[in-house]
């Protein structure tokens, strides 16, 4: 059996520099960058309106934000997550496959954490778009324009993210490098209005003692009691994406950053709580609905800045969340969690992709929210819950990382005891707000859950079904037809896309297609199978020819980033067989290229079918239905597989095969009635 690299370019490292920390600050902050626009805005809502505010009351949320950024952001994924690393790769899936071998229930926190993150890539671009939008109405003037209703804010906000949507398919490379700059304005100004907006009112730097932020969790003057943690929550949507982003810019340029980002964050909310503070017993401030401190605290004639800052902010963080989720569908599709999905690559960033499909269903879907809740406070209640689900399921994945693969029981315990104990109260507060738009999360996530559930489960009842056959039983069968001259030649390589690693047996229904079906001549048959690694960007290959020159078995192994082009791969396998002399020539006369000694390929997919009757409970027939139901509306795997434009010959076989004419036929040898399947 031959073991070998498949080629492909060295990826560069991400080195900490003043290029790269810029870069960093446009790429992973840009979701929770935008939270000071709505978080306290929420609070303040929660609790009545600013009227109904003491400055107790305010340090003590100000407490919150600063602590549960410190716990949830800093210790937890920057300091703790970014260690579980899968060759410098973050992410849910990544951090699955790093821990899949330590039980099969894994999955089930896997799939719940990644559908809960693609539905904040619905959420996300719509709160806050529509936020920065609403800021117009900060400006006398501009309000006026806008009027009393939403009709026109509506207009504005679905304009600009449908425009976000559609230069997608062109890629953002050029745009991208724009990214870095404008966030890094974003950071400084919402750290220096946040110092300036301080000034006189130091009485806020209490709120860096956590004892604040535990007395407003039980003072009278918290009219909305726990639930206050439903709004704080909000200050930490994005921590996730300084994990998954760490294989864009590195671990260190995340941990060098950071503390850069945060304090002008906190900085902004110590400035927003001062304004507050100031203003809370001033009527004409009492009597705006709605009221967002953000931009509010700023003086008129500088709120035009910050809007054009605030809505640039909110379309690189909706950037982020969309790119984020083609990402994932991508994974979870190598995992075999979703359908194979046509992917592109608009531009050479590095791991940048393009999902159509997956483009069209966010951008319906984030149109039909911004639709359905018409402002951004609405729009507040369904984030969070989605958000705390997804750290939940983190928090219990690497609760097995670090007790399991990296052995440390005693640590494992304290921090599943310290972070299920704080998310889970942010759990339980953020369910609060279910009736008042958190439901919407969670119907978008169930919704997700069910496509991976039924595209999960109905692959393991694919794969139970399958029956192996040995492959060296059949190779004596597969040389009489190659030699059989009364069969017309079907090309001089047909080309199998098989499952399964082990070498030493094959799908019967692939025998099956050769022998008898149809029967098929060539010079070379070839059964390729595709295999997702841990490692990922990994490029290999194995091949076993079992002593002859006309059969191989090929093991693509391939990283769960690695776009799965299979005949790319296949011509540097043909032309490293050749080179050994390992495959014969094959005389290729007829070219525009000239003579060549590779000859024409084929590639025959094998789909299954669901047979008028099958031995399926109820839920697994529900389940495989919905799966071939999935794959007719998700198009042909020959896309994901590179295929779409080779020789493609696509055959249906049914799922489920009797037992006992199975047995039948194995002890009597192949058959020659097409008619008994």
């Amino acid at each position: 059996m031959k073991k070998e690299s498949l080629a492909t370019k060295q990826l560069t490292t991400n080195k900490v520099s003043a290029a790269m920390f810029l870069v960093t600050i446009g790429i992973v902050y840009g979701d929770i960058g935008t939270s000071p626009m709505y978080v306290m805005k929420s609070i303040l809502e929660g609790n009545g309106g600013i009227a109904n505010v003491s400055e107790e009351f305010i340090v003590g949320s100000l407490s919150l934000v600063i602590w549960t950024i410190t716990l949830l952001t800093t210790i937890k994924h920057v300091l703790i997550a970014m260690r579980a690393d899968n060759h410098g790769e973050g992410g849910i899936f990544a951090l699955y496959s790093l821990i899949k071998d330590y039980g099969k229930w894994l999955i089930i926190p896997t799939m719940i954490g990644g559908c809960t993150m693609l539905a904040d890539g619905v959420l996300t671009p719509a709160v806050t778009v529509t936020t920065a939008v609403e800021g117009l109405r900060s400006i006398s003037s501009v309000n006026r324009f806008l009027g009393s209703g939403q009709v026109v804010v509506l207009a504005i906000t679905i304009f600009i993210v449908s425009a976000l949507f559609l230069i997608q398919r062109n890629g953002t490379s050029a745009i991208g490098k724009l990214f870095g700059p404008v966030m890094m304005i974003w950071f400084l100004f919402l750290g220096i209005t946040g110092i300036w907006l301080s000034f006189g009112g130091f009485g806020i730097l209490r709120a860096l003692n956590p004892i604040y932020a535990v007395k407003v969790l039980i003072s009278p003057e918290n009219k909305a009691g726990l639930m206050i943690l439903g709004s704080v929550f909000l200050c930490t949507t994005g921590a996730e994406a300084l994990y998954t982003d760490m294989g864009h810019v590195g671990r260190e340029n995340i941990m060098i950053s950071w503390p850069f980002v945060k304090i002008c964050l906190i900085l902004n909310y110590m400035g927003q709580c001062a304004w507050i503070i100031r203003v809370s017993d001033d009527p004409a401030m009492a009597a705006i609905e709605e009221l967002n401190p953000f931009y509010m605290m700023l003086p008129e004639m500088l709120r035009p800045v910050a809007i054009v800052l605030s809505a640039l902010a909110a379309i690189i963080a909706s950037q982020a969340l969309i790119s984020g989720s083609y990402t994932l569908v991508h994974e979870a599709a190598s995992l075999d969690l979703m359908p194979h999905l046509n992917v592109r690559y608009p531009s050479d960033t590095k791991g940048q992709i393009y999902v159509p499909i997956v483009n069209k269903i966010l951008w319906i879907l984030c149109i039909a929210v911004i639709l359905y809740f018409r402002s951004g406070s609405r729009m507040e209640n369904a984030y969070g819950l989605a958000i705390t689900i997804s750290m939940l399921m983190m928090t219990i994945m690497f609760t097995v990382y670090i007790g399991s693969r990296k052995n440390m029981k005693i640590g494992a315990a304290v921090f599943a005891v310290t972070f299920f104990a704080l998310e889970g109260v942010f759990f339980v507060s953020s369910l609060g707000k279910f009736a008042v738009g958190g439901y919407v999360a969670v119907i978008l996530s169930l919704a997700i859950l069910f496509i991976m559930i039924s595209w999960y489960r109905g692959t393991s009842i694919e794969r139970m079904q399958s029956v192996r056959l040995p492959m060296r039983d059949y190779i004596d069968a597969i040389k009489d037809l190659q030699e059989d001259r009364e069969i017309p030649m079907c090309c001089n390589n047909l080309v199998y896309v098989a499952k399964g690693v082990n070498m030493e047996d094959i799908d019967r229904d692939i025998l099956y297609s050769i022998l008898d079906r149809d029967p098929k001549r060539a010079d070379a048959y070839w059964f390729i199978s595709v295999n997702t690694t841990n490692r990922p960007f990994q490029r290999e290959y194995e091949v076993e020819s079992y002593g002859t020159d006309y059969i191989f078995r090929v093991n693509l192994n391939l990283g769960f980033k690695v776009k799965q082009s299979v005949n790319i791969y296949l011509r540097q396998i043909v032309n490293d067989l050749l080179s050994t002399g390992e495959l014969p020539p094959q005389v290729k006369k007829h070219s525009i290229y000239g003579p060549s000694k590779v000859g024409s390929f084929k590639f025959c997919m094998l789909r299954k079918m669901m047979p008028m009757e099958g031995d399926l409970s109820t839920i697994d027939n529900v389940l495989i239905h919905t799966k071939y139901g999935i794959r007719r509306l998700a198009g042909s795997p020959a896309r994901w597989f590179g295929l779409e434009t080779s020789t493609l010959i696509i055959e249906y076989v049914p799922l489920f095969i009797s037992k006992r004419r199975e047995q039948e036929k194995l002890n009597r040898g192949p058959s020659d009635d097409p008619e008994e399947e």
